[in-house]
């Protein structure tokens, strides 16, 4: 889940005036009429230079999903991480550099996570209430330190695999396998994912289900 790094990257001010303008953006009626279900649609590693396109997939299918942000991205673009909110995102804390967390100190693995929550609500993104440790890496001192920040680990229940090279075809399959209150691992950065969200949304939307909340309390996805 370490792969393509290289692709997120400060962006420029017209890059960060272009997403500001997703707030304007309606839901398209994609999602199901009734809703049987709700599943969590999450997408780590970002603020990057793909979140523009990607908030404006999730949109205009009508989709909502939790953005797991690495601190360092959401300071070096706050714009990225409003226009996240504006669009209907929940936004959540994924580390600053995105580490091996279980191989740190306590005291590295506070500072990774403080500043997150530092840099986001910083950037207008309000105060994380949900954490993913990078690579779902935890211990009983991760979940501890993220607990002292009103932190609820979340992990995922489908790996998409996007991070590893998987086709759009792969990743609509992927969640294709989610039931109710399931979560899926995707990413902010790959293009097959950004390719894959409008079918994903039908996909749900036959299946009665629609793009949910993370509980903090259960992990599980809920109602917004």
């Amino acid at each position: 889940m370490a792969l393509g790094k290289a692709r997120r990257l400060a962006l420029p001010a017209a890059a960060l005036a272009a997403a500001t303008a997703l707030t304007g953006h309606t839901a398209a009626p994609a999602q199901a009429a009734v809703c049987g279900g709700y599943v969590g649609l999450t997408f780590d590693d970002g603020p990057s230079s793909n979140t523009t396109a990607l908030l404006g997939a999730l949109t205009r299918s009508g989709l909502r999903a939790t953005m797991f942000n690495e601190g360092q991205y959401a300071a070096a673009n706050p714009g990225l991480v409003r226009a996240q909110v504006n669009a209907g995102m929940w936004v959540g804390n994924h580390s600053y550099t995105h580490p091996h967390l279980t191989q740190l100190g306590q005291s590295q693995i506070d500072s990774e996570i403080s500043r997150t929550q530092q840099a986001i609500a910083g950037a207008g993104g309000g105060t994380p209430v949900l954490f993913r440790p990078p690579y779902g890496e935890t211990n009983p001192v991760v979940k501890a330190v993220a607990a002292r920040y009103g932190l609820a680990q979340i992990i995922w229940d489908v790996d998409s695999q996007d991070w590893n090279g998987a086709s759009a075809d792969a990743i609509v399959q992927a969640a294709a396998r989610l039931t109710s209150g399931q979560v899926i691992l995707m990413h902010d950065w790959p293009a097959n994912t950004l390719a894959a969200v409008p079918r994903i949304a039908r996909g749900l939307a036959d299946r009665g289900l629609c793009a949910g909340k993370i509980s903090p309390a259960t992990g599980r996805a809920v109602a917004p």
